[in-house]
């Protein structure tokens, strides 16, 4: 796919674990913007370092007043992914704050709405991977209970605004990131190294991921934006390979000589084997493979840990 240069293009949560990667090398050859809270000074330092402009925006009562009228393309990456069971706050900026996003900037080329796989329901047979016209329904997760719910209400919004704004847009349901800046194998990485319990669901039963690194997802881009549509394109946002998760626990305590605490049952992460046939008929195949990236981002987070 041809790269994006010479482009306007706001980014909203550029400080975030995925959007800040994408932003910064956007940066690089585009005008980008990025929209937040920045409730911490030190994450609009950096995305302001790395040639990201910044604006403070609140997305429940957005003030626009310091950001441009126009941009080229819209990715709207901010989420809240917090405890408690508040569904009417997530919904109100996951949902709610995505059709102000796209209702402010609808003379846009073209909109990217980061949704996640968290919207299917529970697959009915976890032997092959999900399909984007898969039945939706959510499964809770512990750490955001609300997340699911929200998620599934932007998606409507998204949809409803596309079409009434005529907007082209795609939702993007994103897996397991991951990189340097962070993603749910850095997390099962700290929880090897501190000797933490991994807790996964039971075996045949959503533990198998769909990761994708922080490279793919910036070669994927031009691909997704293109293939914006009204109405929305949906299509999946995963890698290629999928992995078990204690399979990728047990690679990670190997590189940093450790033994994973696997344990199975209820109270694990759902995981999603995502059918990637469209999105790489739109965007392209993923190059890099699960173990050379983890490898990568165990360099960059723990050097001093990583067996050579």
């Amino acid at each position: 796919m041809a790269a994006i240069e010479g482009k306007r293009i706001l980014v909203t949560g550029p400080a975030g674990q995925i959007a800040f990667p994408l932003a910064a090398r956007l940066a690089r050859k585009n005008e980008v913007w990025g929209i937040a809270r920045f409730s911490d000074g030190k994450s609009q330092a950096r995305c302001e370092a790395a040639g990201i402009k910044t604006a403070v925006v609140d997305l429940v009562t957005p003030d626009w007043s310091k950001t441009p009228a126009d941009f080229d393309y819209v990715l709207h990456l901010a989420a809240a992914i917090v405890p408690g069971l508040d569904f009417q706050a997530s919904i109100r900026i996951n949902a709610l704050g995505t059709g102000k996003v796209m209702s402010r900037f609808r003379k846009a080329k073209a909109c990217l709405v980061m949704s996640t796989c968290g919207v299917y329901a529970a697959p009915a047979d976890y032997g092959k991977g999900v399909l984007e016209t898969d039945p939706l329904g959510g499964t809770p997760q512990p750490y955001a209970p609300t997340y699911c719910v929200s998620k599934i209400s932007q998606e409507a919004v998204a949809s409803s605004c596309a079409e009434e704004f005529g907007l082209p847009t795609i939702l993007a349901r994103m897996n397991a990131a991951y990189g340097d800046n962070g993603g749910f194998p850095a997390m099962v990485a700290d929880m090897v190294l501190k000797d933490i319990p991994i807790h996964v669901m039971p075996e045949g039963k959503g533990q198998i991921a769909s990761p994708i690194h922080e490279d793919d997802i910036f070669d994927h881009t031009p691909g997704l934006l293109a293939s914006t549509a009204v109405p929305a394109t949906i299509v999946n946002w995963g890698g290629d390979e999928p992995v078990p998760v204690p399979e990728m626990a047990h690679y990670i305590a190997s590189r940093v000589g450790k033994q994973a605490k696997v344990v199975a049952g209820p109270d694990g992460i759902h995981q999603y084997w995502l059918d990637h046939a469209l999105r790489t008929k739109l965007a392209g195949p993923c190059k890099v493979g699960w173990k050379a990236g983890v490898d990568r981002m165990l360099a960059a987070r723990h050097p001093q840990a990583l067996r050579k």
